[in-house]
């Protein structure tokens, strides 16, 4: 009996404690927790401008990629935190074996067998204002058609020149591998 209550009370304690994810910004993808008591917070003031590098594939071909998730985290902690939408400018370059996730539904299936699971987030994340490109020299080296991407997908003649203009332009950069 005294286990039993034992483990009543920490199953009541595990559920008071639980928080349901939000997604103020990108909708169905890098979900957060609302963290009130937080003492450091983005600045509301600022203008945010974010250079994310993206490289490696995904570990599984039917598993979401980490790295874009993250990119969907960053953008609504940002939101969460109070920075307006229009002070967020967030650039993606994809490259390397990232290249293989910005492929459409059949060129992803005619080489995994799975659907692309990484498709409806890339719509998301243009919805909310990332811009996404994917590395031209990757294409070319990992032979992925660049008429059969994801739409929201653009590409940059390299990630090396993309990531070194925005740089130079101030912003910050972020590897997400």
């Amino acid at each position: 009996m005294k286990s039993l209550f034992t483990a009543l009370l920490i199953v009541l304690a595990a559920t008071t404690y639980s928080q349901t994810r939000v997604f103020p910004a990108v909708k169905l993808y890098g979900g957060i927790f609302e963290i009130p008591y937080a003492v450091e917070k983005p600045d509301p003031t600022m203008k945010y401008n974010i250079v994310i590098e993206v490289e490696r594939e995904s570990e599984k071909p039917d598993s979401l990629s980490w790295a874009l998730n993250n990119v969907a985290r960053l953008v609504n902690l940002h939101v969460m935190g109070g920075v307006p939408k229009e002070n967020l400018d967030v650039v993606i370059v994809l490259h390397g074996g990232a290249t293989y996730i910005t492929m459409n539904n059949d060129q992803y299936q005619k080489k995994y067998k799975k659907d692309n699971p990484n498709l409806g987030l890339f719509e998301e994340l243009s919805k909310a204002g990332v811009k996404i490109f994917v590395c031209g020299q990757s294409l070319i080296n990992r032979k992925v058609d660049r008429t059969k991407m994801a739409p929201e997908v653009k590409i940059a003649t390299s990630m090396l020149t993309t990531l070194t203009t925005y740089q130079l332009k101030g912003y910050a950069l972020l590897k997400f591998n």
